[in-house]
């Protein structure tokens, strides 16, 4: 391929541990998820193969269709052995977004694409698994129809949970997998007026056209904004080989952190699903469990796993974020990058990292520059012995404190209330990414559904807004505008308390007081030079495993979810 000189401009081809880069290439031009992308391949990491439109098309991606078609794809099937739309053999894709930064979430992916019922046929025959595949197609043209059509996410939404009944989505068989297709294909024609593109390459060429324009969505622009994020960056699209996590009790999608975001503690912090694929861990809509599950159904794979978050570390110099699949058995990477975290996470990781020579002492300078003295607090409720506070339900901490707030239950309310000047709480049923601007506003996010590491959990804590997840102990009612937990209703307006140390949501206003972390004020004085202690990596007194920050994150509220801790 590098001697071909038809080679379009600003394509790339990451495939068997190398790539046909253009003169130039970096992160800028090919986003920095498909560079990391490469990174990985190069360190002999399991990466499935990916072809990479560059940045530069954002604002006129109609040009890269062309050189897509005629160069980029007949590439990537050489190098998988797989042709898209091929009744036998059929390249299955991903096509997901890829800015030069880290915007989680907030661009669209789309996943399956190159299903039809020609290549259903072709893929039952291949793998003998029809759950698996009707699952598939399902699951296509919902985000088809949601991403590329436009069709609200609640009409497919309302057809699963239907059919599902109250059952785990996981336990239905191939021939509900297969009726939710049908019907999923029914809403499609229904909102559009057309049917459901049966032709795999329009389907990828409309799954890449979506997922330029998600540069200039809403919650993109809003998330720029809050980040300083030049709008003229654009983004790149990775069209990325499917792995499936969804073919079996062997099999699953999981987000892991190779430290803990919340407090910084080494060891892999994670959500797993077995059975499933990514976008149910990262999406919102689905609680998952901890690293047991992984453990449980594949070790083999967990080793792995273990093996290289510690080989990213030790690459990248920072703690990592990484997105990963299960197929059968194997481990595959698809995504790693520097992982958000809390300002107390960032203080003790850069002592940590410090200590454990794997920066040295003007990178932990500069990397806690922006962190003050009186960020380096903990939130802890005040006892009161008068009077018992009323505990309404339990949840999973996605991110750490203790707030107090109005109920709002949409973000155009959370919004109109802090406007105000009211402290506001945004409770929702799932962790959406969209409800960005209400959270920016809000002093903490309750979800009924939803993991750790969703996308909406994960800017939350980059806001080092409170967050508790898949809380499941509460019913919403947007209709009356109230929550109900068990016997207890609250309405809209109402005041309560999230207290994301231990997982738990009280009635009314509770007492707070702010407990400095005098280890870590501590080690932040010492690395800027204000004691004339030692500083970290001169001697023993920061060791890792010491509690160095709050670890109370560690107790109640992460008794379903517990991290591989050292």
């Amino acid at each position: 391929m590098s001697k071909n000189t038809h080679w379009p401009r600003a394509f790339f081809l990451i495939a068997n541990g190398s790539s046909e880069l253009a003169p130039g290439a970096d992160r800028q031009t090919m986003g920095g998820k498909a560079f990391n992308l490469l990174e990985m391949a190069r360190l002999g990491l399991p990466v499935p193969a990916a072809l990479v439109i560059g940045t530069e098309y954002t604002f006129a991606p109609e040009s890269c269709l062309l050189p897509l078609n005629a160069w980029g794809l007949p590439a990537m099937e050489s190098a998988t052995g797989l042709k898209l739309g091929d009744e036998r053999a059929p390249l299955v894709v991903s096509v997901r977004s890829g800015a030069p930064v880290s915007m989680p979430g907030m661009l669209e992916t789309l996943l399956n694409v190159g299903l039809c019922d020609r290549t259903v046929q072709g893929l039952l025959r291949q793998t003998g698994n029809p759950r698996f595949v009707w699952d598939a197609y399902r699951r296509l043209v919902h985000l088809f129809g949601t991403v590329v059509a436009g069709i609200p996410d609640t009409a497919f939404e309302s057809a699963l949970d239907e059919m599902a009944d109250g059952r785990d989505v996981r336990s239905l068989d191939f021939c509900e997998h297969r009726t939710l297709a049908r019907r999923n294909m029914d809403i499609y024609l229904s909102h559009t007026g057309k049917a459901f593109p049966q032709d795999p390459r329009d389907q990828l060429n409309a799954a890449v056209m979506a997922v330029f324009h998600s540069w200039d969505k809403p919650k993109a622009r809003h998330y720029r904004e809050l980040n300083r994020i030049k709008d003229t960056m654009g983004t790149a699209v990775t069209i990325q080989r499917m792995v499936f996590g969804n073919t079996g009790w062997h099999s699953g999608a999981g987000v892991g952190f190779t430290r803990n975001p919340t407090t910084g503690a080494p060891g892999l912090w994670m959500d797993y699903l077995i059975n499933a694929q990514g976008e149910d861990v990262v999406g919102g809509q689905r609680n998952a469990h901890g690293h047991l599950a992984m453990h449980q159904s594949a070790p083999q794979a967990w080793a792995k796993l273990q093996e290289a978050a510690g080989r990213l570390e030790q690459h990248f110099k920072g703690m990592q974020d990484l997105e990963f699949t299960v197929q059968d058995g194997d481990l595959f990477l698809l995504q790693t990058r520097a992982g958000k975290r809390t300002t107390k996470a960032a203080m003790r990781i850069a002592l940590d990292m410090l200590e454990e020579g794997l920066i040295d002492r003007q990178q932990a300078i500069d990397r806690t520059r922006d962190i003050r003295e009186e960020d380096l607090v903990d939130h802890q409720l005040i006892a009161d012995g008068a009077k018992a506070p009323i505990l309404l339900a339990a949840a999973d901490v996605a991110c750490p404190g203790v707030v107090c707030g109005e109920v709002t239950l949409d973000p155009e309310m959370a919004q109109e209330r802090a406007r105000t000047g009211a402290p506001v709480v945004l409770v929702r049923s799932d962790a959406r990414t969209e409800d960005i601007a209400g959270l920016h506003v809000s002093v903490g996010l309750l979800t009924q559904r939803g993991a750790r590491t969703s996308h909406a959990a994960v800017v939350a804590r980059q806001l080092g807004k409170p967050c508790l997840v898949a809380c499941s102990g509460m019913r919403i009612d947007l209709s009356a505008r109230i929550i109900r937990f068990s016997d207890v209703v609250v309405r809209e307006g109402d005041l309560i308390t999230l207290d994301a140390n231990n997982g738990q949501v009280y009635l009314g206003q509770l007492s707070i007081e702010a407990i400095p972390d005098t280890a870590l004020v501590d080690g932040l004085r010492r690395l800027r030079g204000q004691e004339q202690a030692p500083i970290p990596g001169e001697s023993d007194v920061h060791k890792p495993g010491k509690n160095h920050g709050n670890d109370q994150a560690k107790g109640k509220g992460e008794r379903k979810h517990q991290g591989v801790q050292p």
